[in-house]
């Protein structure tokens, strides 16, 4: 599938990148892909999860703020019930595909009697599962992830998207404000405030002029 404007980021620390690009479907439609590995904590460099949690919720929020189609996908190098995986998807209003399937454990497939759900996939109410399943040990210490995801915006909603309260945000912008004192605050601070807009996008010729939002040829019923 054509990627539209791939851009490659470093939000909160010089040596995890991210991949945020619109993708466009058969048919012209477009969604928006996020491809995220957060570092975890570690002894000898981040003691605690700031620059981790920082990363996910300033993604969160760019999502929420942008109320396109998208699908985030990655090693969060955290658990999907974690407080922070769970403030990740009232912030952005994304959907846990596993809810009600079981734990889909994919670290660390050498020992799997001794595992844990370090590898997400979530997406907006735009799209239907198919199909979800971890896939043969490949030689990796994580299991492969498998999911297949239809965009069908207008069929009947699977799961309520989550409740988000004024609390939540408070706490998001708080994440974000502890990593630019610890981390490289002009660059955390520039990446949590100037990601370009859907339009920006979905418009790579600096010539034209942006779609109107009845010309907008993704958007929710």
């Amino acid at each position: 599938l054509p990627l539209i404007d791939p851009d490659l980021r470093f939000i909160v620390e010089d040596d995890a990148p991210s991949i945020h690009t619109g993708v466009e479907l058969p048919g012209g439609k477009r969604i928006y892909l996020h491809g995220v590995h957060p570092r975890p904590p570690e002894p000898l460099r981040n003691e605690d999860a700031t620059a981790r949690d920082a990363e996910v919720v300033i993604v969160g929020r760019e999502i929420d703020a942008e109320e396109q189609p998208t699908v985030i996908a990655g090693d969060f190098n955290d658990v999907a019930w974690s407080h922070t995986s769970e403030l990740f998807l009232r912030v952005s209003q994304l959907l846990d595909p596993r809810k009600g399937r079981g734990f889909f454990n994919t670290f660390d497939a050498r020992y799997p009697l001794v595992s844990w759900p370090l590898d997400h996939v979530f997406h907006s109410n735009h799209f239907k599962l198919i199909n979800l399943e971890l896939l043969p040990f490949v030689g990796s210490d994580h299991f492969p992830v498998s999911i297949t995801l239809s965009y069908e915006p207008t069929a009947p909603v699977e799961q309520p998207e989550p409740e988000k309260s004024a609390g939540d945000e408070e706490e998001a912008q708080e994440k974000v404000e502890r990593a630019a004192e610890e981390n490289d605050e002009e660059k955390v601070m520039r990446n949590e405030g100037a990601h370009p807009q859907p339009q920006a996008l979905a418009h790579s010729d600096p010539d034209q002029e942006p779609a109107s939002p009845e010309d907008e040829d993704v958007r929710r019923p």
